[in-house]
């Protein structure tokens, strides 16, 4: 949650662009290609797929833009980082070194050099060549297992400007935002760069995602992570520094909001959005989660919102003896996701009334179809000896919250029979 993002004093508004040379240092590395010299060219250069056209023609943003490397997607030769994900440990590659405790330590791969613990050292030349899945053992006697990181390690253990968003969180908006390849998605918040890299891989070369971050130091941190993962910048990604009440962005199919006030850009995400595109936000308090959800209802332009949040708890097993762990991964963050309307469409009412004591007494508006009145007019003005408040069945005032709206019988306000709330 990157609470608290705004621009430093003298900041400059910048666009820092995730785009390369046409022959990027790490275009080997990351598996980009590199289109060679005409006086180069390769007699078994591969030709393009059948419908590689067609599928171009869709991958087209509605802005005419075109993203970097399309070119090579059509051909069939984008890079898709499998390359830096898969083969034996290179120069530069990042490996996870796990102890007999189950301890985890992030080095990267340089020839001549040694990761050092207190239990001995280990030599990077003992890793380099060698297949994932090995144990190399330190000068002190330890056994080390050798992996490349997944995302899910890298997030957590990544250098961080703003709080990063879980793997469970960043799994849950890929998942019931349902980020698809290929879609554009338009994210405010970049942070620290988490979810920006959950949100590429989900896209991939042939997406488009383009964030935002209204701080220059958190930007950077995002850009550097994005590179350290994917090997180099993600040919799909464009990174503005800046507020996403600035963006031109149109004919986007998702809008990830992951800021201190998303309700504050809600009628800019949905002018970005297509008709059916979905809009998700992530927060921490209930406050903020009770604000997105009604001005999300009050803009009309959404189908009806759904907030829910996720906890993981891991278990131990052994043998017959399975039992949950002793800490878990609780309370993170709210999210809310809502589908956007077509232009004019107004959405159905709901029939479901709300819960007694979800806004204050009076509030309530017969009137509405959806058994609400504006919610920009809730006024939190009664008090326990309001002496608006309706009496109930043995003639006690009824507690402001549990006032019976007019029409309702006695028996809906759930008093005992001492005239208390039930």
């Amino acid at each position: 949650m990157c609470a608290g993002r705004g621009l430093t004093a003298g900041t400059r508004r910048e666009d820092i662009e995730i785009s390369t040379d046409p022959t990027p240092p790490h275009a080997v590395a990351s598996g980009a290609h590199v289109e060679p010299a005409a006086s180069e060219h390769r007699e078994n250069e591969p030709t393009p797929r059948p419908g590689a056209a067609q599928e171009l023609a869709e991958l087209l943003p509605v802005s005419g833009e075109i993203p970097p490397d399309l070119g090579a997607i059509a051909a069939g030769r984008a890079p898709t980082g499998a390359a830096h994900r898969r083969g034996v440990f290179t120069k530069g590659d990042r490996v996870q070194l796990t102890d007999p405790k189950g301890r985890r330590h992030t080095v990267v791969l340089e020839p001549g050099k040694q990761f050092h613990t207190h239990r001995g050292a280990i030599p990077h030349d003992d890793l380099l060549g060698q297949p994932e899945g090995i144990v190399v053992h330190s000068t002190g006697g330890t056994d080390y297992l050798a992996l490349r990181p997944l995302l899910a390690d890298f997030v957590l253990s990544m250098p961080r400007g703003a709080t990063v968003v879980y793997p469970k969180d960043a799994a849950a908006i890929v998942m019931y935002a349902d980020v698809f390849p290929g879609a554009r998605v338009l994210e405010a918040g970049a942070g620290s760069g988490a979810l920006s890299c959950a949100l590429l891989r989900a896209v991939g070369d042939g997406g488009r995602l383009v964030s935002y971050e209204r701080r220059a130091d958190f930007a950077e941190v995002a850009r550097k992570n994005v590179e350290a993962f994917f090997g180099g910048p993600h040919p799909a990604h464009t990174l503005h520094v800046g507020d996403l009440g600035e963006t031109s962005e149109k004919g986007m199919d998702r809008v990830i909001l992951d800021m201190l006030a998303p309700w504050e850009v809600v009628g800019v995400a949905a002018a970005a959005l297509i008709p059916g595109g979905v809009l998700c936000a992530y927060v921490a308090t209930t406050t903020q989660l009770s604000r997105i959800v009604e001005t999300l209802r009050e803009h009309g332009g959404f189908a009806e919102p759904a907030a829910w949040e996720t906890m993981m708890r891991d278990w131990h097993v052994e043998g017959l003896a399975v039992r949950p762990g002793h800490r878990m991964v609780g309370h993170t963050g709210f999210l809310v996701t809502a589908r956007k309307l077509a232009d004019g469409v107004t959405a159905p009412p709901r029939r479901r009334r709300p819960a007694k004591g979800s806004y204050p007494a009076g509030q309530l508006d017969q009137d509405n179809p959806s058994g609400l009145a504006d919610p920009a007019s809730l006024t939190d003005s009664s008090s326990p000896s309001s002496p608006s408040s309706p009496p109930g069945p043995s003639g006690a005032a009824v507690p402001p919250g549990l006032a019976v709206p007019s029409g309702e019988p006695d028996r809906a306000v759930g008093l005992d029979e001492a005239g208390q709330p039930d």
